[in-house]
């Protein structure tokens, strides 16, 4: 044998290994991927979008409804449903769900929520149409109706409508080789997945939890009641989903359970839905600060025009404020032109050092870190970061300023300014959202108006009124 073909046949049966694929590559959708799947849509290969769209995971396949044209979302929806896994319609954006459920029947709504569990069906329910979600209902089964209907019933975004109604309690007389016996019987009735066995009295309140880990490595005549975590942490239906999420990053839980006002065990709540809460509520926070709204992304333009305006036309009515204050220093900038190229400075650098303070605190608030008892000094702490801040570009503008226009008076003039607003920006920039607070206001959505309003004011008038007593 020559060694050309030596060289054939180990190519043959050892071929080279495939390219690797760059990090980004591994996760997620490719738009390669995306316009192919486009592509099979428009020249009507059917067997091909769904062979396409069975391959793709549940994140996946939101992903690809998500970044669809809107016709091509609909089209993909209403002909191609049973291609799709329920679960893809819990991972898409609430908004593009509401909205692509919206245009199917309620029947065929009903059936993909009848594959879900608990939770996730009433996460799919509560966005739509109150009028829509009868309909629904009403194609369900009798269980699964009363399981929703009760779940509708808890406050929104509370810990009823979060919690998983399927769960396992045992009686904490059981051994373990009996509680192995009832899991492997029940396996049909138990939930897909679970990491806690909740132990519970006879009316069916909470007296322990057995960790599955726990009860595989114990031999079977060991007691149940001898497993028994001694701490629990029961949660009350009506709990906030924000509360619920902080008890669970500060106890380090993977699961809780949830009871009514009597203390009866009702339902349990799960690591995976408390991820989504924390990354919902922190989505809700950075767009608040924005003054946008979850859903802005996909929503029809005149309706997104529309949740803006009100925000954009409050910071006109605080930028109308500010130049009320300028107005009132009309003389001293005409007498001194370089104010008015200067004083866009003041006011940035103030906005921006604000900013940095505001978000610190927003986030301190929203994991309660900050409180009551240790918010008197994180004010102080950022109103020193601002002074000090204040001081060193106060050095650097008012020399920068002095150079610039030839006047050493009015480098001082700008480096005095820079320090006043700097240190206005870190007390209020860290002020503000604790009194919002305090007051019961959401200090993610009035926080940024006011910081805006009061650093531009404190920054002109500082500037033009230190201007026209040493310049003028």
């Amino acid at each position: 044998m020559t060694a050309p073909e030596d060289t054939d046949l180990l190519e043959k049966d050892f071929p080279a290994p495939p390219a690797k694929e760059e990090p980004e590559a591994a996760y997620g959708l490719t738009d390669d991927t995306i316009h192919e799947i486009e592509d099979a849509l428009h020249s009507g290969y059917e067997e091909a979008v769904v062979n396409a769209i069975a391959d793709l995971g549940a994140a996946d396949a939101a992903e690809l409804l998500a970044k669809v044209s809107e016709e091509d979302r609909l089209k993909l929806i209403q002909e191609h449903t049973p291609a799709f896994e329920p679960e893809v319609f819990t991972e898409m954006d609430s908004a593009l769900c509401r909205e692509s459920l919206a245009k199917l029947p309620a029947a065929q709504v009903a059936a993909i929520i009848s594959e879900l569990e608990s939770d996730d069906a009433i996460t799919i329910i509560q966005s739509l149409p109150p009028d829509f979600q009868q309909e629904i209902i009403h194609n369900l089964s009798a269980k699964l109706r009363v399981t929703l209907e009760e779940g509708l019933n808890f406050p929104e975004d509370s810990a009823g409508r979060l919690m998983q109604r399927e769960f396992v309690a045992i009686p904490q007389y059981w051994t373990v080789g009996k509680a192995i016996d009832y899991l492997r019987a029940a396996a049909d009735e138990l939930p897909e997945s679970f990491f806690d066995l909740f132990v519970i009295s006879p009316t069916y309140h909470v007296v322990g939890e057995v960790p599955l880990s726990s009860l595989i490595r114990s031999v079977r005549t060991v007691k149940i009641e001898d497993l028994t975590l001694e701490e629990t942490h029961p949660i009350p239906a009506t709990m906030d989903q924000e509360h619920v999420a902080q008890l669970f990053r500060r106890e380090d839980l993977t699961s809780a359970p949830v009871v009514d006002d009597e203390d009866r065990l009702i339902g349990v709540i799960t690591i995976d839905d408390v991820v989504d809460v924390i990354d919902e509520e922190h989505q809700e926070d950075i767009l608040r600060l924005g003054g946008v709204e979850r859903g802005d992304l996909y929503r029809a333009v005149m309706s997104t025009t529309r949740s803006r305006f009100s925000w954009l036309f409050v910071n006109l009515l605080t930028a109308i404020l500010a130049s009320i204050v300028i107005s009132l220093f009309d003389a001293t900038i005409q007498e001194v032109v370089a104010l008015a190229i200067l004083m866009p400075i003041v006011a940035s650098m103030g906005g921006n050092a604000g900013t940095q303070a505001l978000t610190v605190a927003v986030r301190a608030l929203a994991t309660r870190e900050l409180s009551q008892s240790n918010a008197m000094r994180v004010i102080w702490k950022e109103t020193i970061v601002g002074t000090l801040n204040g001081a060193a570009f106060a050095v650097i503008m008012g020399v920068i300023a002095a150079l610039w226009f030839g006047n050493p008076m009015l480098g001082g003039v700008i480096a005095i300014a820079m320090v006043v607003n700097l240190i206005a920006a870190g007390l209020f920039g860290a002020g503000i959202p604790v009194v919002l607070q305090r007051i019961g206001s959401d200090p993610a959505v009035a926080s940024t108006v006011f910081l805006t309003t009061i650093t531009d004011i404190v920054g002109f008038f500082a500037f033009l009124g230190l201007a026209a007593i040493f310049l003028i």
